[in-house]
């Protein structure tokens, strides 16, 4: 087994402040289906792929892994029951970015390894970046014990493990885990992360299997972007936390604005360009204005187009005699612009040959040449940067608020200079709310859901699944309501026909596709009916501090709370009732029964084949 170094902190007892002994001291509650040490699991239908029209493609990638039930674990007496724990091995990692709640998933895991075999291990993987490889391929690891979790419970950050990369996909990469998990005699593999870490979960899964390698492995939504999202995933690990963190910082400017009455706002928000986060800051705080990745990509708006919009805005207010504003911008924006992405396609394709940063700007083509001129010189330079590991642009570093707020403040003084605006000068400061949140204590739900998420991951490699996601539904429900499961990774997977810049190299390859916010959802609509007000009427909303006890302490995010979902509930609630058809529906029931029976089928049948067709264009969307 590889060994940590012993200069290394990643384990070590830390010194907490009382608040953070206090929150220490929280034990997350558990559902009824996860409280004993009984397991019940139930099986359901094989799970599919949402797009019809991507499961030959995904069963074609995924053959051993493709089309493995939906499983449910239940306090139902009559549901089949594992009763025999054995030892295991259980590795786990923590892969992409840090998120908070992270920690809990681990402990949650432990506590549930413990609690049914004391004898069991979990054996953690190190992010070894300063030696230059990763603790999953180098194998150095860290035996979680009580000792080492004991000063983690609760807390924010991923530092007890550090974190590793963010892919687990190349072929040397597939063979070094493999090796790992033979060396280590792993029975499991716990795989915590976002869209991309559970794409390679499965892809891992799906090379186990294919090479008879006896580890299993299971994903946990982990991320504070939100935007592993789906139908058997109501919101992700951490981003409650985020929202609730970023929105007191929002509405703090929101009432410094409000008091200086000089200056705008233009605030970036981590997320990318799902836009997930800088929706629900948005609905908890009501700044003036905020821009949706999504939005901006379905209007196909312009860098100009954006600009002239902010310009409207500004100078409506002006006429009221406002000359202050807050306005939210999602990291991922430059990726929802036309003419930036197209940009940052080229870029990152003359990366791809080789060229250098000093040289790139001489390979563009006429109009991209024209664009980059045109940018200022320090968003050209942010451009240019070498994109991540997964491929994307290095969104944190690319001053999108800067950009925008220099835009409008040369569009105002041009339209002062031609009197087409009279008000007073405008002034900008801008700020990027992201690393701050990051590390912060995680909010009481996280706390909650990710130790029952870790619980869940326990209790599927128990069950001897693999390729798998723990999932916990009805979420905005209180916690004895939770339904625990686990559905297959590849149910979650669609296929890309097509691809713009960066991404263009997933094109026909199944993965857990990034979620952004939907413009038919309920969350999105309530925006959408305020955003006038929101914008002219400075209906500032503070929510305060993250809260542990009182008012705001058990708090939701509101666009979880708005949506119809809890999918993996009413599957099993169809189940049931298709069950009590077949009771009812069988040889000696009566003429009529049969009749209505067959009457109502066929009308039913008929109307899902249509809303299920590919062309069907009324689909509801998660």
């Amino acid at each position: 087994m590889g060994s940590v170094a012993m200069d290394s902190d990643y384990g070590a007892t830390r010194e907490l402040s009382s608040l953070q002994k206090q929150r220490a001291l929280y034990r997350p509650a558990l559902p009824p289906c996860l409280q004993g040490t009984a397991v019940r699991v139930e099986y359901g239908a094989a799970a599919i792929a949402a797009d019809s029209g991507d499961a030959n493609v995904i069963s074609h990638a995924f053959p051993h892994t493709y089309g493995q039930p939906l499983a449910h674990f239940l306090p139902k007496t009559d549901a089949a029951m594992l009763t025999e724990h054995p030892v295991v091995r259980v590795g786990v990692v923590f892969s992409g970015r840090q998120s908070p709640g992270g920690h809990n998933v681990i402990w949650g895991l432990y506590d549930a390894i413990n609690a049914h075999n004391p004898s069991s291990k979990l054996i953690g993987f190190l992010g070894e970046w300063i030696c230059g490889t990763d603790g999953l391929f180098a194998q150095k690891t860290l035996e979680i014990t009580d000792e080492v979790i004991s000063s983690y419970k609760n807390q924010g950050g991923y530092d007890m493990l550090g974190r590793t990369r963010d892919q687990i996909r190349t072929t040397e990469q597939v063979k070094a885990a493999i090796t790992t998990c033979q060396a280590l005699k792993l029975d499991a593999l716990v795989i915590i992360g976002g869209v991309t870490s559970n794409t390679d979960a499965a892809q891992l899964a799906e090379t186990f299997a294919e090479s008879k390698c006896s580890t299993k492995v299971v994903g946990v939504p982990v991320t504070l972007n939100g935007d592993l999202k789906n139908q058997f995933v109501e919101t992700t690990v951490g981003f409650d936390t985020i929202c609730k963190v970023n929105s007191q910082l929002i509405s703090n400017v929101c009432t410094d604005a409000l008091s200086a009455e000089k200056y705008y706002y233009f605030v970036r928000l981590m997320g990318r360009k799902a836009s997930h986060v800088a929706l629900e800051c948005a609905l908890q705080s009501h700044p003036n204005m905020v821009l949706l990745g999504v939005d901006v990509a379905a209007s196909k708006l312009t860098i100009s187009d954006i600009t002239k919009q902010i310009c409207d805005a500004v100078q409506a207010r002006a006429e009221k005699d406002k000359y202050h504003g807050v306005v939210l911008i999602p990291e991922g924006l430059v990726e929802s612009i036309p003419e930036l992405y197209a940009l940052l396609q080229e870029i990152h394709g003359l990366h791809d040959k080789g060229v250098s940063i000093e040289n790139i700007s001489s390979h563009l083509s006429p109009w991209a040449s024209a664009l980059f001129d045109f940018l200022p010189p320090f968003i050209r330079k942010q451009l240019l940067l070498h994109p991540e590991s997964d491929d994307s642009a290095q969104l944190s570093q690319i001053e999108t608020e800067k950009l925008l707020a220099q835009l409008v403040e040369t569009e105002i003084n041009k339209r002062l200079d031609e009197g087409t605006y009279k008000g007073k000068k405008f002034n900008a400061i801008c700020h990027f709310f992201g690393y701050q949140a990051r590390g912060a204590l995680p909010s009481n739900f996280d706390y909650d859901y990710a130790y029952i998420l870790g619980h869940v991951s326990y209790h599927i490699l128990a069950a001897g699944l693999s390729g798998y996601m723990a999932t916990v539904t009805n979420l905005k429900s209180h916690v004895d309501k939770w339904k625990c499961g686990a559905a297959p990774i590849t149910s979650m997977m669609t296929v890309k026909g097509w691809s713009r810049g960066p991404a263009a190299s997933q094109i026909g390859k199944p993965a857990v596709h990034m979620a952004s916010v939907d413009l038919k959802g309920k969350a999105y609509e309530l925006l959408r009916q305020h955003s006038s007000s929101f914008l002219m009427n400075d209906i500032y909303k503070n929510p305060g501090p993250l809260q542990f006890e009182g008012a705001g302490a058990e708090a939701k995010p509101i666009s979880l709370c708005m949506e119809d979902q809890d999918y993996m509930g009413r599957i099993k609630q169809l189940q049931e009732y298709l069950e009590k058809v077949k009771s009812i529906v069988k040889p000696g029931c009566s003429q009529d029964v049969l009749k209505a029976a067959l009457s109502s089928m066929a009308h039913v049948t008929e109307l899902l084949t249509i809303m299920s067709s590919p062309s069907y264009s009324g689909q509801a969307t998660i």
